[in-house]
């Protein structure tokens, strides 16, 4: 990885398109420095408030923990670390551990190598949680708008999508729906849950879909998604309805 840092955050600028990029920091994480890298990106929706699981949640899909390789240390040995992954782990999103810092921060920890190995096989393997580094908190703000855009791309069919396949009805129908702009697993389960199909979702008004608990913007974008494209498929097909 390049050493090399950027003079300066505000000469980054992330926001590749229309869509601003929502992220909610709990309020205890204030004095992280992470929220502050955060507000000097463009193109950053950023909330504070008291989250229950996790100190960031992006695109309401993803929760992340944020850790600095000192805390991560003091984490495993007083438990608090799987108490936290495990929540993580049960949570609607899906679950991610950042950790911050360098190897000079494990210094004086009292901590084993093998105890920190242990326990990152405990929250990649048996947590589920995926494990990213960052070197400092303008690194980790970076980070979680790298994830957020992705995810966007990834709504919007620019990311294939590798892989899982699903068993089961409502579990082809929940991943069926997370294709949709800004549809992460709880917004998923709230829509099937209020119509009843994947069908009745697509074929339902921005207006409805409001009703089901989406914003205004995003039953937008999701019906901008849905919408019949204008080309030769779509033209033939308004032609043999005119017939």
């Amino acid at each position: 990885m390049n050493e090399k840092q950027p003079a300066s955050d505000q000469a980054l600028d992330f926001h590749e398109g229309p869509e601003s990029l929502r992220i909610v920091a709990d309020d205890r994480e204030a004095a992280g420095g992470v929220i502050a890298a955060l507000s000097r990106l463009a193109g950053v929706e950023i909330e504070v408030r008291r989250l229950a699981a996790g100190d960031d949640w992006v695109e309401d899909r993803f929760a992340v923990e944020r850790k600095t390789l000192r805390d991560f240390a003091r984490s495993v040995i007083d438990a608090r670390l799987f108490k936290q992954a495990a929540a993580l782990a049960h949570g609607a999103a899906h679950g991610i551990l950042i950790l911050e810092g360098t190897g000079a921060d494990l210094r004086d920890t009292g901590i084993s190598r093998e105890a920190l190995q242990g326990a990152l096989i405990t929250v990649g393997v048996f947590y589920g949680l995926a494990v990213l580094r960052a070197r400092d908190a303008a690194e980790t703000a970076r980070l979680l708008v790298y994830l957020g855009r992705q995810a966007q791309a990834f709504a919007q069919g620019a990311l294939t999508r590798p892989g899982y396949r699903p068993k089961g009805r409502r579990a082809r129908q929940l991943f069926l729906l997370q294709g949709l702009p800004g549809v992460g697993p709880g917004r998923a389960a709230r829509l099937l849950d209020r119509f009843g199909s994947v069908q009745a979702v697509t074929a339902a008004t921005a207006a409805e879909l409001t009703v089901a608990g989406i914003g205004d913007t995003l039953a937008t974008r999701i019906r901008w998604a849905l919408e019949e494209s204008a080309g030769p498929y779509a033209a033939g097909r308004a032609a043999g309805r005119l017939r």
